[in-house]
This record gives C-alpha cells, sequence and structure tokens, in this order.
C-alpha cells in the first residue's frame, strides 16, 4: 500500500545512499525492537482474556442470551469495552452507522413431505406465509454454477425454483441470474462438505431478487441427481432499519500516517451469546490493548477496532472503512483481522497473503503475504505449524483488502470438518467440525478452547505490538531508529567539491 507523502531523509541523499544507511543498522536492531513485543505477549495471558469472555457471557445471559447488533447484550458489551480502553489511556471514538436487521423467523424446505435442514440467507426476500410450492430446476454445474444468463439457456425456469451450486460468484449474484431467468426462488447448495446447511448472505436487502435458502453439499447433489416434481419453501424474517456501533480505540503515541489496525466483530448472532464467534476475537484484542496501555513506546500508532453488524454482512467494518477519506485510508499500514480464535476442534489458519495455496481468492494486497509470513513465525515459535485460509470476504477484513490494505490475521475455524491429517498435526477430532456450536445457543464459555485461545493470544499480541515497532517489511516503511540513522547519516556524507575524474579522456 502506498504510504502517505511525508519524506523523512534529506532530500540530497541518493537511493544509493539511503540503501547504505539503512543497511548500516546495527545488528542489535532487532533484538531491541523485539523487547516491547515479547513483553506483551507474555502479559497477554488466557485467564486475563477468559475474564473478558466471561464478562460477554454474563451481558449475554442478562439480555435474552444475545449480544446481537442493536440489542442491550452488544451495546453493554460494546460500553464495557469502551470503559477499559478509555481507562488504560486510549483516545476512543464510537462510530455509529444504520443498518438493516433482518432475523429468520420461518426456515422451512420440503422435498416428497421430507423437511430437509435450510437456512435463509440474510437480507432474502421472504416467501408468502406458507411458502412457495413449484418444480425445481437443477442449473448445470460448470466452472462458475449460475453465475452467468447463459447458465440457463435451453432450461424451462420460469415460475420454478433454481437449484444452484455454490461457487465462483457471490450469493446475491446467483439469485439475481435466476430471477431474471424466471426462477421464483432458488436454493444454493454447499461445494464442499459441511453437515450444517449453507448459510450465506446477499450482504445488501437491495441485492435481493427472490427467496434464496441453502442446503448441505449431500443435499443439493441428491436433489439434483434426482430432482422431485416440486419443493416448497417456507422462508420468512423480520427485517427494519436500526442503528449500531463500532468501538474504535488508539494509541496517543506512534504515528498517525502509518497507523496499525486491529480488529475484530463484537456482535453475535439473534441466537446465541457469541463467546467464541467472536467473543474470542474480541476479548484477546481488549487484553492486548490493556496490556499495552494508552501510551506505548511505540513508532507507529496502534487502532483497535470492534466491530458490529458483522453477522448482517460486515456493516459495521464496512461502513467504517468508506467513512475513511483516501489520504485516511493512506494512513493505515495495514490491518489485522481476529475472528473466531478459541474454537473447541480448533485448526489453526492464517490468511493466505500471497496466493501460494492457489485456492478461492488471489493474495492480498502487497504487504500481505509478509503478514503471513509473520504470524506464521510466531506460531512456529510456539511449535505449530499453520495453514492458509482464504481471503473469502466472510470476516471484516473484507473491505480493507477492497481498498488495497494489506492484510492478515487468524482463525480456528467455524462450521467445516477436521480432516484426519488436521487431526495428526493439531488434535482434537477428525470429522467433526472445528465449532460444533457455530451460529447456535451453544457458542458459550463452554465452547471455548483453552489452550488454542492461549496460542492465538500469545501469537496475536506479539504481531500486533511488532507491527506498532516497525511495519518496514509489509510497506517499507523503516521504524524510527533506523530514520534516524539514516538522517545522520546523511549530515555527514558530502560529495567531493571537484573531482579527478576528467569527462574528456
Amino acid at each position: 500500500m502506498p504510504v502517505k507523502a511525508t519524506t523523512r531523509f534529506a532530500v540530497t541523499i541518493t537511493a544509493a545512499t539511503v540503501g547504505f544507511a539503512l543497511a548500516a543498522v546495527p545488528a542489535t536492531a532487532a533484538p531491541q525492537g523485539d523487547v516491547l513485543p515479547r513483553k506483551i505477549s507474555r502479559n497477554v495471558t488466557v485467564d486475563g482474556v477468559h475474564r473478558h469472555l466471561i464478562a460477554l457471557q454474563r451481558l449475554a445471559d442478562r439480555n435474552g442470551r444475545t449480544r446481537v447488533a442493536s440489542s442491550a447484550g452488544h451495546q453493554q458489551s460494546a460500553n464495557y469495552i469502551a470503559d477499559k480502553v478509555r481507562a488504560a489511556g486510549f483516545d476512543v471514538t464510537i462510530h455509529e452507522f444504520p443498518f438493516i436487521y433482518f432475523v429468520p423467523q420461518v426456515e422451512k424446505l420440503t422435498v416428497d413431505g421430507r423437511s430437509v435442514p435450510t437456512h435463509m440467507f440474510t437480507y432474502s426476500k421472504s416467501t408468502p406465509a406458507g411458502g412457495l410450492t413449484a418444480p425445481l430446476v437443477p442449473v448445470p454445474v460448470d466452472d462458475s454454477p449460475g453465475c452467468e444468463a447463459g447458465d440457463y439457456a435451453g432450461l424451462n425456469i420460469t415460475g420454478k425454483i433454481a437449484l444452484i451450486k455454490r461457487g465462483t460468484c457471490s450469493f446475491a449474484q446467483k439469485q439475481q441470474v435466476a430471477s431474471e431467468a424466471g426462477a421464483i426462488a432458488s436454493i444454493i447448495y454447499n461445494n464442499v462438505p459441511d453437515p450444517a446447511p449453507l448459510a450465506g448472505t446477499l450482504s445488501d436487502p437491495a441485492n435481493a431478487r427472490i427467496p434464496t435458502v441453502g442446503v448441505t453439499l449431500a443435499e443439493g447433489e441428491a436433489l439434483a441427481a434426482k430432482p422431485p416434481a416440486s419443493v416448497t419453501v417456507d422462508a420468512r424474517a423480520t427485517e427494519e432499519p436500526r442503528k449500531s456501533f463500532n468501538v474504535i480505540a488508539q494509541t496517543k503515541t506512534g504515528r498517525k500516517d502509518n497507523v496499525v489496525v486491529a480488529g475484530a466483530h463484537l456482535d453475535s448472532v439473534e441466537g446465541g451469546p457469541g463467546i467464541n464467534d467472536n467473543g474470542s476475537g474480541s476479548a484477546v484484542l481488549l487484553e492486548t490493548a490493556l496490556q499495552l496501555g494508552g501510551k506505548p513506546k511505540v513508532n507507529n500508532a496502534i487502532r483497535f477496532g470492534w466491530w458490529s453488524a458483522e453477522e448482517f454482512g460486515l456493516v459495521g467494518s464496512t461502513q467504517y472503512v468508506r467513512s475513511l477519506s483516501f489520504e485516511q485510508q493512506l494512513d493505515i499500514a495495514l490491518y489485522l483481522n481476529f475472528d473466531m480464535v478459541g474454537s473447541p476442534n480448533a485448526a489453526y489458519f492464517v490468511f493466505d497473503g500471497d496466493n501460494s495455496d492457489n485456492t478461492g481468492a488471489g493474495p492480498g494486497p502487497t504487504g500481505s503475504a509478509a503478514i503471513e509470513s509473520a504470524l506464521q513465525a510466531r506460531f512456529r515459535a510456539a511449535g505449530v505449524e499453520t495453514e492458509g485460509t482464504d481471503f473469502d470476504s466472510r470476516s471484516d477484513y473484507a473491505e480493507f483488502v477492497a481498498q488495497g490494505i494489506p492484510a492478515g490475521g487468524t482463525f480456528t475455524g467455524a462450521e467445516k470438518l477436521k480432516t484426519a491429517a488436521q487431526a495428526a498435526k493439531w488434535g482434537g477430532q477428525a470429522n467433526v467440525a472445528y465449532d460444533k456450536c457455530y451460529h447456535q445457543a451453544c457458542d458459550n464459555l463452554y465452547n471455548i478452547n483453552r489452550a488454542a485461545l492461549g496460542k492465538q493470544a500469545t501469537a496475536i499480541s506479539y504481531v500486533i505490538t511488532a507491527y506498532g515497532i516497525s511495519t518496514e517489511d509489509v510497506n517499507g516503511v523503516p521504524p524510527r531508529p533506523k530514520r534516524a540513522q539514516a538522517r545522520s547519516a546523511a549530515k555527514t556524507f558530502s560529495a567531493p567539491a571537484t573531482y579527478d575524474h576528467d569527462p574528456a579522456s
């Protein structure tokens, strides 16, 4: 990412001279820069993090067992965090935004009298009471199933329900194309094995065209292989405009034009307290902030963001990034995202900044590969080998990445199944979801893997603090000691007043 144009060296220094000056930094510079990250990562303990999780659980219990955006449970959770970081000396900002509150009330799919588990997509259109009954038409599977009008060529889809496989384009696009072809509803089935029905979002109510629900890969393939004469989709939701807010806390120290941003969404789904998703990431960030304090000895300001309405389509983080001017976005050196870092059947995923896994989306913005390497190194130091996870836009890094800001983060897994190879490497149970309570009422204090949470907290707090010292590996901005030495070298360097070389010879 290009950094705000602030020249820190004398204009007479040539590129070669700068390189010489930076190369001259003594070997002790790295260990000195390691002191604060090591201290903070030692002080951020799993007990300290867990205390915040207890607080979030109690606040949910007092308010209908939920911390969903705009609820009293969320507001009190946000106030708890804001009060803590304000007392620790941070500059705290409350960023309010509007969003559309959407909670399914009826989610039913009936096939030949059999009830099939299904999820209504967030911001989907609702069906009439009693649902829609119509023939089911499978859309042919290719490299981009249901993404283009041509996928419906030759299909009699008018007045019928489209069965579409997940993949390539957004859920919103799939149901839009189906609607334009004449479908009255769409069923999207997963493209990976997962015991839970596919859950998704259309991202914005304005995208909704027809009622859209999700099912598992197994159910989808079975329906596609032998389409029933008709199916009934009954999907209805409460939808209304509301407001919520993000909590932003920034250190008083460090450069304001090379800010390290670390974020986690604080809201839960309506149906549970959200202690792993995402009380875990929120609590790790809070404890890291409290151990740092508002005036740490850092070169770059550190900004913490606790986002709201993530569960409604990443609304809080997206609204926040879009509220910043282009120059304010340039002031952000990088973004670190931590969403679900205490899964009971934990994996150890790091976002694939360099696209070395060659799956899904491409690499993150320039600098993201360095963030991936930094996080991998911290887990490796603890004896944990990580795996990559795709920038699939399922969490709050999405808008930062869309604006070209280098990004990274960690994740311990959600609804997908742990493989046998992963169980051998990390422990836990093969062929069981990383988090069996994902988006459910049982996502409570009993749903936290303390050992995994502790490893995550150590790595996360170290990397956040280390980037407060230097982001040079990400965006080329050297820390203050290097800049000072370069300036000093520039003052002592002078070219000869005359030259011995005869240009005519």
